[in-house]
């Protein structure tokens, strides 16, 4: 099994990783939102940016990456662009969210950046290689807001992320009872224990989740995401009472 070491931080052994989102709409609001999450002392912290008034205009984009690295060089910073279909709160055309992205990575402002599995195997293929080359690694992720595939379709999509080359493959999806959150941690289990050779990330969103978001480590998610000032998905829960209940479970394991 790979591990990635960023910064320090190194994703795939000991306690999962908490990542933090920033989700503010203006320049003062990102800020003051980063400054706080700084004090909460993540693993990761993610700017994600489909919430940025600015997104639309790669020069204010580049301008406060550059303002929160003066802040703080060494906690990893993780650049997502959510796309509205995967339950972000707004859309780009394919061809200026290639950009962006683009963009961002040659900036080399950022330690990794998400790419959605579903912008097509082309794309997805050219935004790691760039990534690569620039030595940033790569989340590849898919987001279902409605439902959880099955388990021969969660394990297949993990799989593809991987052969894709992305360094930590992730899947969120919404479970609707019990039987859908053991959906997604056998799912979890069965591409941790048989066919992952890197990190990978899962989780189950909203209130029925929450056993995905602290039970990461029983069942082989490398990482999972605690709420500073506000959440990014249903189900976060407050960074610091996360911290203390992966903390109980990997002492105890």
């Amino acid at each position: 099994m790979k591990t990635w070491n960023i910064n320090g931080i190194v994703i795939g052994e000991g306690k999962p990783k908490i990542i933090i989102p920033i989700i503010g709409e203006t320049n003062e609001e990102v800020l003051k939102q980063f400054n706080t999450v700084m004090n909460l002392e993540p693993d990761i912290i993610e700017w994600r940016a489909d919430a940025y008034e600015k997104v639309e205009h790669l020069d204010s984009v580049i301008n406060l990456l550059c303002q929160m690295r003066k802040e703080q060089k060494q906690i990893p910073l993780l650049f997502t662009f959510r796309t509205k279909k995967e339950g972000g709160l707004k859309d780009l055309p394919t061809r200026y969210y290639k950009k962006l992205l683009e963009t961002v990575i040659e900036t080399k402002l950022v330690d990794v950046i998400d790419i959605e599995l579903f912008t097509g195997d082309t794309l997805v293929s050219e935004l790691i290689s760039l990534a690569v080359k620039n030595s940033i690694y790569t989340i590849i992720s898919y987001h279902d807001f409605h439902e959880t595939p099955s388990k021969d379709e969660i394990v297949s999509r993990l799989k593809k992320m991987q052969d894709l080359g992305g360094h930590i493959p992730k899947i969120a999806v919404m479970p609707h009872n019990t039987q859908d959150l053991l959906t997604l941690l056998a799912a979890t289990e069965t591409m941790k224990t048989t066919y992952a050779d890197r990190p990978l990330i899962t989780i189950a969103m909203g209130p029925l989740g929450l056993i995905s978001r602290i039970g990461c480590e029983v069942f082989g998610s490398s990482c999972t995401f605690g709420a500073g000032e506000q959440a990014s998905a249903p189900g976060q829960i407050p960074a610091q009472e996360l911290q203390t209940v992966l903390q109980i479970i990997h002492k105890n394991l």
